[in-house]
């Protein structure tokens, strides 16, 4: 492959999301961009399709503020995608064309792009940053910028959705979660923040017979909600490990509830899995992309061929 559109070396921001998906949109016909719908701030949460098969999947990406290294995960495999298509070659022993006529794959590379903003320094100086700052200065104990996860309004997205809403509520108060915050805080209902919406929205207008949602870090692959277990799920679960070398784990029940995983688990019984690559303190240095994105690429080829 000539020079790389997604290098991964520098912090992602939602314009550098927004320039890599144009260059590999401009590159490969094979892949197509459109939106899903927008932050708080107004900014585009943008996807990319790929494939025309009848079986769908989703992955997402950078949920969280601090874990934008997720981001060139799905954008440097929708790159690896695209270039073997147009090259008619194979993609990790697999043929590329297959896959494109089987299956049609949904990537959205950045959930929170305000917070992922925020955190990466490409937030000006303005009333939503006076906000955030606010609402970090009532929580000291959490490193500002970058021990904020949140949407720009302090709502934590992935605490967002209807699955154990109310007991996702019960734990993060008794941790002191009550307000707007830079991590935790589940928002005043289910589905409030714009953008745990927009994920809400498109996967309900969609048939996804597997999800995966990408988080940083502990390299684990939780699989389960509550007693819920989806047709091969587990298994599948299994196969994620063998190829990444990451454990398998049931989700802890601190963080056990309304999760975008959680929720697609619960709505549709079918494969959902929270993907927590890369290990250290987040945000992770982008000098970590490689080592990740290589123990990632089997599962992200995966999510598709072992439906």
């Amino acid at each position: 492959m000539a020079q790389r559109i997604v290098e991964g070396t520098m912090p992602y921001t939602s314009a550098r999301c927004d320039s890599e998906i144009e260059a590999l949109v401009r590159s490969y016909p094979a892949i197509e961009r459109g939106s899903i719908g927008k932050s708080v701030m107004g900014k585009e949460i943008p996807f990319l399709r790929l494939g025309t098969g009848g079986t769908e999947v989703c992955y997402s990406a950078s949920f969280h503020a601090n874990e934008s290294i997720t981001t060139p995960i799905l954008l440097r495999f929708a790159e690896e995608y695209g270039s073997a298509y147009a090259a008619k070659e194979m993609l990790g022993g697999v043929s590329v064309e297959e896959l494109y006529e089987r299956y049609t794959l949904y990537l959205i590379p950045m959930v929170n792009p305000d917070g992922v903003d925020l955190v990466n320094g490409a937030l000006e100086e303005g009333s939503y940053y006076r906000q955030a700052r606010a609402i970090a200065d009532a929580y000291p104990q959490i490193p500002f910028p970058f021990g904020w996860k949140a949407n720009i309004e302090g709502i934590d997205l992935n605490l967002q959705f209807p699955a154990g809403w109310e007991n996702a509520r019960a734990i993060k108060y008794a941790q002191g979660y009550t307000t707007p915050a830079p991590r935790d805080y589940v928002g005043s209902a289910p589905l409030v923040a714009p953008e745990s919406a927009a994920v809400y929205e498109f996967t309900r207008s969609h048939d996804f017979a597997l999800i995966l949602a990408y988080h940083t870090q502990g390299e684990v692959i939780y699989w389960k909600y509550l007693d819920y277990n989806p047709a091969r799920s587990y298994e599948i679960a299994l196969y994620f490990g063998e190829v990444s070398g990451y454990a398998v784990e049931t989700t802890p029940t601190a963080s056990g509830y309304a999760g975008y995983k959680d929720w697609f688990i619960q709505a549709y019984d079918r494969p959902g899995y929270t993907i927590e690559a890369g290990l250290g303190e987040n945000p992770l240095p982008m000098s970590e992309f490689e080592g990740i994105y290589e123990a990632n690429r089997g599962i992200l080829l995966g999510g598709m061929t072992q439906i």
